[in-house]
């Protein structure tokens, strides 16, 4: 058994497709497909079965695919201790965090960390609240900030590094834009734009409209803080967005008003794997994370 065809199997298991995890792997279909059947061939079993255009692990393939994932695991922190024994500071850090942290705060704490380690690099991976989680058990990554930080969890384990507040964006022309601060409940009757499923800022934005006694009328959704904030300053619509979300500015820009009752907030935490060590080099960042945002672990 190759360690080749262990990485091909997991990467085949994940997608549930050979098309798709040769992409990822940038070798040719025909290859993939060559490791599975010797795989399965040396191990006496089948692996995957066949559904419609997706490949499915059978009951031995998902007993299969816990230890060839844990043995991958095992192997690159093994590969990177030993990296990092020999030199910390040529690290990598592998962190996610969703994509509303990317314009400003991620920017910002990696360019102070490099201050001091400039050598330290940085593999980086955006995603949905679910997939963050997913990625961090996974150990696709190391570290994750999320939002909002996740209260109880099995698996995961962190600090809660900021509270944000949330503002009201309006189109330029309407009816409140010269208001310092308003009450959502003004807001009622406007249309909103909001977040797609499965971003964390829409459930937040959602109850905190059902809180001010409304179910708010959605026109427009988007996935990106700037689709957002550019769409309502098109006068498409009304939105809430926290904060560091609106420090980055265009040509086609809403007009920010604090809102003032209810107060909107999110949180935005650390996290990492529970009862696991972290490597070397992420646990620099981490004390350093920590300090930068006066949280105490």
């Amino acid at each position: 058994m190759e360690l080749r065809q262990l990485h091909y199997f997991v990467k085949v298991a994940q997608k549930e497709h050979v098309t798709q995890a040769a992409e990822e792997l940038h070798v040719a279909q025909s290859a993939v497909s060559r490791q599975i059947h010797q795989l399965e061939e040396e191990l006496g079993v089948k692996l995957f079965l066949q559904k419609g255009r997706n490949l499915h692990l059978t009951p031995v393939g998902q007993l299969f695919m816990k230890r060839a994932e844990a043995i991958l695991k095992e192997l690159d922190r093994s590969v990177q201790e030993v990296q990092e024994f020999i030199n910390p500071e040529l690290g990598e850090i592998r962190i996610g965090f969703p994509h509303s942290l990317g314009v400003h705060l991620i920017p910002s704490v990696v360019a102070a960390f490099r201050k001091t380690h400039p050598n330290v690099k940085f593999r980086f991976k955006q995603g949905m609240y679910p997939s963050l989680i997913r990625d961090l058990v996974r150990a696709e990554v190391d570290l994750a900030f999320i939002s909002p930080f996740p209260e109880a969890s099995e698996h995961v384990t962190g600090e809660v590094i900021l509270t944000e507040r949330l503002s009201a964006i309006l189109p330029p022309n309407h009816a409140l834009a010269n208001e310092e601060e308003i009450d959502l409940a003004q807001l009622k009757d406007d249309t909103f734009v909001l977040f797609s499923p499965g971003y964390s800022l829409r459930p937040i934005v959602w109850d905190a409209c059902i809180e001010a006694g409304f179910t708010p009328r959605i026109g427009f959704e988007g996935e990106e803080t700037d689709t957002i904030r550019g769409l309502v300053a098109a006068g498409m619509g009304v939105s809430l967005l926290p904060d560091m979300a609106l420090r980055h500015t265009s040509e086609l820009q809403p007009v920010c008003v604090k809102v003032n009752k209810p107060q909107v907030t999110r949180t935005i935490g650390l996290i990492r794997r529970k009862d696991e060590k972290l490597p070397l080099v992420a646990q620099t960042f981490h004390r350093f994370l920590l300090e930068y945002f006066n949280v105490q672990s």
